[in-house]
């Protein structure tokens, strides 16, 4: 079973989400210097447009993003999946960034998009360091 079929199952889809929220919500409390200032400039103005756009972007995002993740699912073989994300980082950024980027380019909200232009040179980096973190959050949902 894919990584997609199995999160993608109603029982199992609100706690990804909720997985995946923490994540984001840990990582950008932990940004420092100027880019993580920027970083979580960048989410509260997003949070001033709607309070709940990490919870609805993640919920909304979430089967592109799982299929994007398959193939590092598919060969991680009896690995855990965080040090897989990590062992080929930066494609695994680029695969889940494709999907900001699509979203960003047709957004619902004219602000948001220009928000997440603001932070978007420095996304792959906060991806990459964000890595571990999915996967291991995907994996305790997905067993």
């Amino acid at each position: 079973m894919t990584l997609s079929e199995t999160l993608l199952d109603p029982a199992r889809r609100p706690a990804t989400v909720d997985a995946l929220v923490a994540v984001v919500e840990s990582e950008v409390k932990s940004k420092g210097g100027l880019s993580g200032t920027a970083l979580r400039t960048a989410v509260s103005a997003a949070q001033a447009i709607d309070k709940t756009i990490v919870r609805r972007a993640v919920a909304r995002m979430l089967p592109e993003f799982l299929a994007q993740l398959d193939p590092f699912w598919e060969s991680k073989g009896e690995a855990s999946f965080g040090p897989r994300l990590v062992a080929d980082g930066d494609r695994a950024a680029e695969a889940l960034l494709e999907v900001t980027d699509r979203r960003a380019a047709n957004p619902k909200h004219a602000a948001i998009a220009k928000v997440y232009g603001m932070i978007r040179s420095k996304a792959k980096g906060h991806v990459v360091s964000a890595l571990p973190a999915v996967g291991t959050a995907l994996e305790s949902v997905a067993r």
